[in-house]
């Protein structure tokens, strides 16, 4: 049987007409439907819109809700990095969304500025500082002539190595035959690696990641050479290449604005924690909404007022 406390987080308050929001919930199977949704915030859906690609799609699920306020969509993905979530538009709708469909338990997560609030509510999050996206192309790329080496499945020990003195866990083989790495070996040993999130030529873009060097050799220009090499290879068969940098990191931006690369946009990222543990409250709420769309969509009611009256309690 329900408690009390759970009865009240699942359903609310009892709302009026006036208070109360509905918003429809739908899963998106069809990447041309999709398509448009993501195009308009090109920069910032970079991620999601990668998952538009033939050989990721089936690794993602999209969730669509619209309402009074306006409409959201999100995708959780999962490829050799781990599961991802990407978040876009309004607010409230993001709401409903998270209310039925938050995703694993943890998950790396791209928010707009203006989903801070709507996140807290549903995950702790590692971070909430913003961070800059950032793009280049052929025509404003300054490559480093410094040469650095393509990493394979073989090199996945050395950069495992490379990761645990930056204190960040392992990568699987897989994510070195997936992506494009390059590294700088110093005395046969690897100082500095950058590689990719992700790349869909048929989307036209990629974006750079987990760009690292040994904290005994920062300061020399090991990043560069890197960054610059996987750059160089991602322009080949994708017209825009970005990347995600922590907006308070002043000399990682600068080594990013020397290579040609400029700030697009502003968002958060983050390692996110669900805060429905153990997805219980998800799945009743899930089963409610069912019910009263009866067409094999979901139907959310938020209740404004209640929920205001509640956090103003709390303080």
């Amino acid at each position: 049987m329900l408690t009390d406390r759970l009865k009240e987080r699942i359903f609310g308050a009892k709302a009026t007409a006036r208070q109360r929001a509905e918003y429809v919930v739908e899963r998106l199977v069809d990447p041309e439907a999709i398509q448009p949704l993501l195009e308009a915030q090109r920069a910032y859906a970079a991620y999601a819109l990668a998952h538009l690609e033939p050989r990721l799609f089936p690794r993602s699920e999209w969730w669509h809700a619209h309402g009074p306020q306006g409409r959201a969509l999100v995708v959780h993905s999962r490829t050799g990095l781990g599961p991802a979530l990407v978040a876009l538009g309004d607010p409230h709708a993001l709401d409903a969304l998270f209310r039925l469909h938050p995703g694993p338990r943890l998950t790396f997560a791209t928010f707009q500025l203006d989903h801070l609030a709507v996140a807290q509510r549903h995950f702790a999050l590692l971070r909430q500082g913003p961070s800059l996206r950032m793009s280049v192309s052929a025509a404003s790329f300054q490559p480093v002539k410094e040469p650095a080496q393509r990493l394979r499945r073989a090199d996945i020990g050395a950069v495992n190595a490379l990761q645990r003195s930056e204190g960040f866990g392992f990568f699987p083989a897989a994510v070195l035959d997936e992506g494009v790495y390059y590294g700088v070996q110093v005395d046969r040993r690897l100082v500095a690696v950058a590689g990719t999130h992700v790349a869909a030529p048929s989307q036209g873009l990629a974006l750079v990641g987990n760009v690292m060097t040994h904290p005994r050799y920062r300061g020399q220009g090991y990043g560069s050479i890197v960054s610059s090499a996987v750059t160089a290879d991602l322009l080949k068969t994708c017209p825009d290449v970005l990347l995600t940098v922590d907006a308070s990191n002043t000399a990682a931006i600068r080594l990013y604005e020397r290579l040609g690369y400029r700030e697009e946009c502003r968002l958060i990222e983050s390692g996110v924690r669900r805060k429905d543990m153990i997805g219980l409250v998800a799945l009743v709420r899930r089963a409610l909404a069912r019910r009263r769309a009866e067409d094999g969509r979901e139907i959310v009611v938020l209740n404004y007022q209640a929920e205001r009256r509640a956090s103003e309690g709390g303080r």
